[in-house]
């Protein structure tokens, strides 16, 4: 019987060392992302991969907001977009055009490029940084993206089921009087990369470790929650709606009868029939035409 803890980051160090590592296994949560759309396998792979890569990326970057990958080119996969808050809420999207065989992710994303945006609630600040694609496959042009960004030196293992997705990430972090990392750093490197994608799916977090790591000493945390909540409301919408105009929606309204806007990311359907739409816009009037006779 499995004993992997599902929608979940574990946080682990090596002690005495200045390197950190962060593992994540979404279940519920993919399963989530993948009701809502009938993904292709190749843009299912994709999609997976990103999300697992988002949430690791989240916990690594002090923040009270949002982040958000997306990833966007010329090739049959348009775009992929996953967004995360700091308490590791997420949700996420991918589009695509024609059909395709399964191909590696530079041909699905041809001339494609990698957004990375923080929206810093706290200062009301946003950060992004932006690399092109390159590699065969998420975790290289994310490597790309902490080399080019000067940030602490990442290295990332990533894995997309059908069921399930899960991801690897270490962290060489400032040594600090620590024992010198270097060595290290390359030796943990080494053995992550032998890791197989059944292992990181279906292995429990302890066990992955030890497989991976069995002669260093390693603290590992307690696990945090992770989960699929689309944020769309109503509210959100009906501003939406009045910042196209009363006069766009009132044609809208009478070319189809009413407005129905669907979320993107979860495909809920917000509907308002013509009088939803017309109140959209009474505190707009004057007030002798809000008086009803």
């Amino acid at each position: 019987m499995k004993e992997l803890s599902r929608d979940s980051l574990h946080r682990f160090l090596f002690e005495g060392c200045a390197v950190r590592g962060k593992l994540v296994h979404l279940d519920q949560s993919w399963r989530a992302i993948l009701e809502r759309n009938d993904y292709p396998q190749p843009v299912r792979r994709i999609l997976g991969e990103t999300m697992a890569a988002t949430v690791l990326l989240a916990s690594t970057v002090k923040f009270e907001g949002r982040i958000t990958v997306q990833i966007q080119g010329d090739g049959p996969l348009t775009m992929v977009v996953i967004q995360c808050t700091n308490k590791l809420v997420l949700r996420g999207l991918a589009r695509w055009q024609g059909e395709f065989d399964d191909v590696s992710f530079e041909r699905l994303m041809s001339n494609g490029k990698m957004i990375i945006s923080i929206e810093n609630e706290a200062d009301n600040q946003r950060y992004q940084g932006v690399v092109p694609v390159t590699g065969a496959t998420v975790a290289e042009s994310l490597r790309a993206y902490f080399d080019h960004s000067e940030q602490l030196p990442t290295r990332l293992w990533l894995a997309g089921g059908d069921e399930s997705v899960a991801g690897l990430l270490l962290q060489r972090m400032p040594e600090h009087g620590v024992a010198p990392a270097e060595d290290f750093w390359d030796r943990v490197c080494l053995l992550a990369s032998t890791i197989k994608t059944e292992e990181l799916l279906e292995l429990p977090e302890r066990q992955l470790l030890h497989r991976l790591f069995n002669e260093d000493d390693l603290r590992l945390f307690d696990r945090l929650p992770v989960s699929f909540r689309c944020s769309c409301n109503r509210e959100r919408v009906e501003n939406m709606l009045k910042s196209l105009g009363a006069d766009e929606i009132r044609g809208m309204v009478e070319e189809h009868g009413s407005v129905i806007v669907h979320c993107e990311f979860c495909n809920k359907a917000y509907e308002f029939d013509p009088i939803d739409s017309a109140g959209l816009f009474v505190a707009d009037l004057p007030a002798d035409d809000q008086t009803v006779h």
